[in-house]
């Protein structure tokens, strides 16, 4: 497995604007080195034309956004749907189809589909399907892959949700339509199978790169130099120049990026407990959920 040259983490942001504060990217080199910030202040459709023409070859790309909705739950990623797309590249196509008036990637006009919207938790309303039927809690639905996220001491949230600190829906929506564009450029795992050769990209999830550098699952995100190098140190990678102050953006991708040099050529990580071919078709999965 080790056959990966470069590795690529991206926080990512569903918000509104041309351009995105919370976007921040961070390259780190398989032959050492510390981890390095991309400069520039990004928005999702410079991200999607970097993955498709601009790549490094064999890169490893981590993307913080959820590929799929939640089907195994209730047999369906919209229950009671008749058009309910079938597997996660149909998923794709379906959102980008809605949505596909509204620049810079945008999902606002997908979510405000009456067809879908009852779905969905939004400022506003709990939609009626925001949960299956019998569900015990009030989160919402989750994928497998959050399940075992969760039995690993994270707290992950439903991509159903677009509302507050929690919300990722948006953030997830928008990523599932830049993917759709890059169907036939780059292989998203586990939907397409892991290539012998070439770039691929996977979900992660940063507060999973932080409890492998030692952090609580309570205090994944760093916000100073000193706590990112501290974490880093634990990865066994070499520490990035600067003190004080950072954002959580910046220090969620770098030590994503020092994490899956890490840990890529594992070959438990590309063969989870859970995930079976039809999860994997449908649900997509998490690197790193164990």
């Amino acid at each position: 497995m080790r056959r990966f040259e470069n590795f690529l983490a991206i926080d990512w942001s569903g918000a509104k604007g041309k351009k995105q504060k919370g976007i921040a990217l961070a390259l780190a080199d398989a032959t050492g080195g510390p981890p390095v910030l991309v400069e520039h202040r990004w928005s999702r459709a410079e991200v999607l034309a970097v993955l498709r023409d601009d790549l490094p070859d064999n890169t490893l790309v981590g993307l913080d956004l959820g590929i799929g909705l939640p089907h195994a739950d209730c047999g369906a990623y919209f229950p009671g749907l008749p058009e309910t797309p079938a597997d996660a590249r149909a998923l794709w196509q379906f959102i980008d189809d809605l949505a596909q008036d509204e620049p810079n990637l945008g999902a606002n006009t997908f979510v405000g589909d009456s067809s879908v919207r009852p779905y969905f938790r939004d400022g506003i309303e709990t939609g009626v399907r925001f949960r299956c039927d019998g569900a015990e809690h009030g989160r919402g639905r989750f994928r497998v892959t959050e399940q075992a996220q969760a039995a690993m001491g994270c707290k992950p949230y439903s991509n159903f949700n677009l509302v507050g600190a929690a919300q990722v829906g948006k953030s997830s929506l928008t990523g599932m339509r830049m993917l759709h564009h890059l169907r036939g450029s780059l292989p998203v795992w586990p939907i397409d199978p892991l290539p012998e050769t070439g770039s691929v990209v996977v979900e992660i999830y940063t507060s999973l790169a932080a409890l492998e550098a030692g952090r609580s699952a309570a205090k994944a995100k760093m916000r100073s130099y000193e706590a990112l190098n501290d974490a880093l140190a634990a990865l066994g990678s070499l520490p990035v120049q600067g003190t004080g102050e950072v954002d959580d953006h910046t220090t969620d991708a770098l030590l994503t990026a020092a994490w899956l040099r890490a840990v890529a050529h594992d070959p438990e990580r590309w063969d989870p407990a859970g995930l079976t071919p039809a999860i994997a078709r449908t649900e997509g999965w998490t690197f790193g959920a164990l």
